[in-house]
């Protein structure tokens, strides 16, 4: 009989009693029987994650809308700040450019002039042949490519060889489809050069390594590494100024040369005929040469044979006298 007064316990309180005494034991059950739902049944795990999900999505997108606005917001801003000091920086690259367009035109004008009083005139314009690198021609020995142009396009023996970088060869060999290209590394390869700070002039040798030296130089010459090797157009091999390497490193023996090109990497060079005949057809032999071109053998003079001193006796009686005239 459950006892009734003030004091006695009420429903409610038997009913706490009873969650809190199998609480633990409840939630046990209840994830155990969620594992075994899931496992069981995985569509309606799925379907009820998804209809969460669905449930949940409008409040996340107002919650996260405020948000992206704001970011959009900062970007805009930060756009801004960095369009008015790009717009800045524009702005005084353009005065400069101007200054220098001015002086450009000044100069150039003066040039014309002076060419005028001097009459200078300018070399032919270079024309060129664009070649596809179509073999490694190269050994041990030798540094050399193939390239699918040959007497059919006009390259000729001596013709550099360059990249929009600077100089990779001249031509040494040709046939009527192909030709080989001498690199400027290869061991046979001679570029008369110059420190273009310095305009001091030398030779730039290959030694069939991924760096040439340079040879050559005036006592006295001043090299750093960073300074830029260009051709100094000595020879009528090559023009002026084309560019060849930087110098990598100096010691007290050799003087390392970088090229600015990768012959390792080369699909497509250019063949430049710059109307230079520094460098001759290998193939021209001497008796293919005009008769006028052929060096005549000097012959040395015949010596003048002495005649062997004689002694004059006079006869008796043709003495001559101090006085008979």
């Amino acid at each position: 009989m459950v006892k009734q007064g003030p004091g006695a316990p009420t429903r409610v309180d038997v009913i706490r009693n009873l969650l809190q005494r199998f609480a633990y034991l409840g939630l046990i059950l209840a994830a155990f029987g969620l594992m075994m739902l899931g496992k069981a049944e995985t569509v309606i795990v799925e379907e009820v994650r998804a209809r969460i999900n669905d449930a949940f999505a409008p409040i996340m997108e107002a919650v996260a809308e405020p948000a992206e606005t704001v970011r959009s917001y900062l970007n805009e801003g930060r756009q801004l700040i960095e369009l008015h000091e790009e717009n800045k920086r524009l702005t005084e690259e353009n005065q400069r450019l101007l200054q220098w367009q001015t002086a450009a035109r000044k100069i150039q004008e003066e040039n014309e002039i002076l060419r005028g009083l001097l009459n200078y005139q300018t070399g032919p314009d270079a024309s060129y042949q664009a070649a596809r690198v179509i073999s490694d021609d190269g050994g041990i020995f030798s540094e050399s490519m193939l390239i699918y142009a040959g007497a059919r396009e006009g390259v000729n023996n001596g013709q550099a060889v360059i990249t929009g970088e600077g100089l990779v060869g001249r031509i040494a060999g040709i046939a009527y489809r192909s030709s080989r290209v001498l690199l400027i590394t290869d061991l046979n390869s001679r570029i008369p050069v110059m420190i273009e700070s310095s305009r001091a002039r030398g030779i730039m040798a290959g030694r069939n390594e991924d760096k040439p030296v340079l040879t050559k130089l005036p006592p006295g010459t001043i090299v750093s590494p960073g300074d830029r090797i260009v051709t100094s157009g000595h020879g009528g091999a090559f023009p002026q100024g084309v560019p060849v390497g930087i110098i990598s490193s100096v010691d007290d023996v050799t003087v390392e040369v970088t090229p600015f090109v990768d012959s390792q990497r080369l699909e497509i060079v250019r063949v430049v005929d710059y109307g230079l005949d520094g460098i001759l057809d290998r193939h021209r032999l001497k008796t293919d040469l005009p008769k006028n071109d052929i060096p005549k053998k000097i012959e040395a003079p015949s010596p003048v044979k002495a005649e062997p001193m004689r002694t004059v006796v006079p006869k008796p009686g043709a003495e001559r006298r101090p006085s008979e005239p």
